[in-house]
């Protein structure tokens, strides 16, 4: 025993002593690293005294030292801030549009054109040298010295700004005016600044000054539908823009600021006052002298009269687009596009729009807005994208996705419909936590136990979140949204129930139209035909579209429209009752008064109305109830004039009577000041005919002689 112990320890012996010889060169190799690096380091010390500096020279390098730190932060932070604007940058963006389209309404009269319009293009080196001067000299002087923004340019600007107390100059320069054009929209926000500046650089990096010039000179709105210095020149003077004189260019050239304003078949004076302003900047620049642009003073522009040419600029945008998506590939694309537009609605759309804001606009502090108006069909009747197109091309109608407010709660109620509640189904309004949320009524208050239709005409916040939370969920209600052909893209988060996702006007019809429909969807249309200019058919709504198909049951629907029917009869929606007509509809009103809705139908025509600012800023508690309402009403007043009233599926009737007399009695005091005065009351088209019958038969009946006097008092 004493012998294989001994052994054992002979054997740990060596293995111990290995093990301190690598323990050894481990601490011999770390310390001789050591040294050497410290004495690296102190020759490295050594080596840079030479340049140690003292004095003014210290504070020199420490300023470029924290100025280069800042500097590599910046570049980090700005690269940030490039990423969404280059963003932009990615797709055919120089690609024009290939597709020569002539537009007709529903009647076959031309009512715009789009495509050719605005690819008449005239090369840069072919333009009459005083055209491109009389640009220059107004929109951007120096636009051959700076790289897409100019410093020095936006000083002057603010300079000539603050002197004269007002906005006299924009700092702006063509590059920044074309990747507006290019990429971005007009809403007046600090994200779409930032981006414009970005690819403002990015144009000059990638094109030289003379292409950007060119598609400026052939992208910039001009006014009357126009796109491009060339079309411009044909529309306003009946020339190409190689024969434009110097007044004629001068005239064109004070378009690009504000077309609308200053188009000179709108306004003439106002055209030629804002010539003489492009003359007097010309001379500024030392681009002409005063002696050479007299005679264009003395002897300013006529444009050629085009009286009755206001075109449904929004309409034509987004039937353009409808056109590229539905035209059979391989056909030709020299087309000619019978809408479903109806000039005549349209133009009472406009109306009422502008005359709500110019009459209320400054009181709630509200200066845009939206209106579809489409058949119970699907077909889109007009479109307003906003007050004027000259000012702001961006489509709010079709374009703009803004918060729903309550007029998404209808949506929530079907999905509730479709899973076995009714009409007088009865549920809890009262205080509810989903998570860490916790909604509550407009008032403040609870009205305990209601039923759905209190509920959705009162307008409470809590019954369409504690449906979705405890017996729908979200994902039904999406599914449910997303069927009705809407393509606005939802947020899917639980506060959508009360209209935190985004909708544009024209999705919020289109959703609306189905419980005009009964259930049905895919109606939505804005092109009936397409033909060639030489009238072969080479697309038919009737014969090439999907049918209608079935997103909501029947029961379903009516139960919706007997709730949405109550809405401007006793809810929230008063100021959008209709005289004799019945009517459904829902109010939306969004946190902080940002947007406010009125979405309705009746058995004839479905609208949409929406009111807000493009920088977001808050109305002044505008609610969907008060403006919009009235804008809705207005309209749809005016549409059912001499036209046969429909019933709603699932309602008894079209007519408002109510103990013998119009319905619309009890609320046309709330709903004072909408304008609907100066309305006639609709009548039907039944009633129409018989009337007009009742003149022609007065009219083709022999004359009766009156009787004299003498034969008067024979008879007595």
């Amino acid at each position: 025993m004493v012998k294989k112990s001994r052994q054992k320890k002979e054997i740990r012996a060596p293995r111990a002593t290995r093990f301190l010889a690598f323990d050894a060169w481990i601490d011999s190799t770390l310390y001789e690293a050591g040294f050497k690096i410290s004495d690296w380091w102190e020759r490295i010390t050594i080596f840079s005294r030479r340049f140690r500096v003292y004095g003014f020279k210290r504070a020199i390098v420490e300023v470029l030292s924290e100025g280069f730190t800042m500097g590599a932060a910046g570049s980090v932070v700005m690269l940030a801030l490039a990423m969404p604007a280059f963003i932009e940058t990615q797709g055919n963006w120089s690609a024009q549009d290939d597709y020569a389209v002539t537009f007709l309404d529903r009647f076959g009269n031309e009512i715009g054109q789009r495509g050719i319009i605005q690819r008449d293009a005239v090369p840069v080196d072919e333009i009459p040298d005083h055209v491109i001067k009389a640009i220059l000299a107004t929109e951007d002087r120096r636009f051959f010295e700076h790289y897409g923004i100019d410093f020095l340019g936006l000083a002057r600007a603010l300079t000539e700004n603050v002197r004269a107390n007002s906005v006299v100059q924009g700092g702006s320069t063509l590059t920044q005016q074309l990747a507006k054009n290019l990429f971005l929209s007009n809403e007046r926000t600090l994200e779409r600044k930032v981006k414009e500046a970005f690819l403002s650089v990015w144009l000059e990096m990638n094109l030289s000054k003379k292409q950007i010039l060119q598609y400026y000179l052939d992208r910039s709105y001009l006014g009357g539908g126009t796109f491009g210095i060339a079309a411009a020149a044909d529309f306003y003077f009946d020339k190409s823009v190689e024969d434009l004189s110097l007044p004629e260019a001068a005239m064109i050239a004070g378009l690009f600021k504000a077309p609308a304003r200053y188009a000179p078949h709108v306004n003439l004076p106002a055209a030629r006052a804002r010539a003489n302003e492009v003359l007097t900047n010309m001379v500024q620049a030392g681009f002409m002298t005063e002696g050479q642009v007299l005679s264009a003073r003395l002897h300013p522009a006529t444009a050629v009269d085009r009286a009755g040419t206001d075109t449904p600029d929004y309409f034509l945008d987004w039937a353009f687009e409808e056109v590229k998506r539905i035209a059979p590939r391989g056909s030709t694309h020299s087309l000619v596009a019978r809408t479903t537009l109806d000039p005549n609605l349209q133009k009472a759309a406009e109306e009422s729009l502008e005359f709500h804001l110019r009459q209320y606009g400054k009181d709630y502090d509200v200066s845009e807005g939206a209106i579809v108006l489409m058949d119970t069909d699907g077909a889109v009747r007009a479109i307003v994208g906003g007050r004027d197109y000259g000012a702001s091309q961006f489509n709010r109608a079709t374009k703009a996705e803004r918060q729903t407010g309550s007029s998404f709660k209808p949506y929530v109620y079907a999905v509730a419909m479709e899973n076995g509640f009714k009409p007088d189904s009865v549920i809890s309004d009262g205080p509810i936590s989903w998570g860490n949320w916790s909604p509550r009524n407009y008032g403040r208050g609870y009205a305990g136990r209601v039923t759905l239709t209190t509920a959705l005409i009162r307008s409470y916040n809590t019954v369409p979140v504690r449906l979705a939370r405890d017996h729908l969920g979200i994902d039904p209600i999406v599914a449910l949204v997303k069927s009705f052909g809407i393509e606005s893209k939802l947020n899917g988060h639980k506060t959508m129930v009360l209209g935190t996702s985004g909708m544009t006007t024209l999705d919020q019809a289109t959703g609306f139209s189905v419980f005009a429909n009964g259930g049905l969807a895919g109606t939505r249309f804005g092109i009936a035909q397409l033909s060639t200019h030489s009238g072969d058919l080479i697309y038919d709504k009737a014969r090439d579209a999907p049918p209608p198909h079935r997103v909501l049951s029947e029961q379903a629907a009516a139960s919706m429209n007997q709730m949405l029917i109550q809405v401007p009869e006793h809810g929230t929606g008063r100021r959008a009752a209709l005289p004799m007509v019945r009517s459904a509809g829902k109010t939306g009103t969004t946190q902080s008064y940002r947007d406010a809705w009125y979405v309705g139908y009746t058995g004839n025509y479905v609208a949409a109305v929406w009111l807000g600012n493009d920088d977001f800023h808050p109305s002044r508690r505008m609610t969907g109830g008060s403006l919009p309402a009235m804008v809705w009403q207005r309209l749809m007043t005016y549409a059912h004039q001499n036209v046969e009233l429909k019933p709603m599926p699932g309602i008894e009737g079209p007519m408002r009577i109510e103990n013998g007399k119009s319905g619309s009695d009890e609320v046309a005091q709330d709903g004072a000041g909408s304008g609907t005065d100066a309305l006639p009351l609709a009548l039907s088209a039944r009633m129409a005919t018989f009337l007009r019958g009742l003149s022609t038969d007065f009219e083709e009946a022999p004359a009766i002689k009156a009787p004299t006097k003498i034969e008067t008092l024979s008879a007595l």
